[in-house]
């Protein structure tokens, strides 16, 4: 039943480690919209060409897609089928990104190496701007499976309880 994935939430909320654990015990490949769009020497590929990478994920059978980009949520929302969304408060956020510095990670191809006052900048509005727009898309895709959580405490009790099972 659920076969397209998407996760998404504020940065520094987990959206990553809880897609990857999702992954892990569901087989369902993992897409990262941040490796997709970013390059290691911090330039992108380009709006239009993220748009393309991702058409060509949207056409397989099953995948899991973390990351935000809102400009392209709408393109995930209509052919996802469930949505994990981690809706956790701006200081749980600003922890989450304080907490990755110095960290590899899976879904960046960089680490970073001091906490950047424009992107804290960024999760502030992130909570003000784009939370809200994700909200009213959710309104328009209610059909789909949403599934919000507002603590870690919660995603992490719903990933402990997961059975392959439901997702076959």
């Amino acid at each position: 039943m659920y076969k397209k994935i998407i996760v998404i939430g504020s940065p520094g909320s987990g959206k990553s480690y809880f897609s990857k654990s999702l992954s892990l015990k569901t087989g369902t490949k993992l897409y990262h919209m941040d490796n997709i769009f970013w390059k290691s020497d911090k330039t992108t590929i380009g709006n239009e060409k993220l748009i393309e990478e991702l058409d060509k994920i949207l056409k397989n059978d099953e995948w899991i897609i973390d990351g935000n980009y809102i400009s392209t949520m709408e393109n995930r929302l209509k052919d996802c089928d469930t949505v994990f969304f981690l809706d956790y408060t701006l200081n749980k956020c600003l922890e989450g990104i304080e907490s990755r510095i110095g960290k590899e990670r899976d879904d960046m191809p960089w680490i970073e190496e001091k906490l950047d006052n424009e992107f804290v900048d960024f999760v502030k509005n992130f909570h003000i701007e784009t939370k809200p727009m994700i909200y009213e898309l959710l309104k328009k895709y209610k059909e789909k499976k949403i599934i919000i959580f507002s603590t870690r405490e919660e995603s992490e009790d719903f990933l402990k309880s997961l059975q392959i099972e439901i997702f076959l």
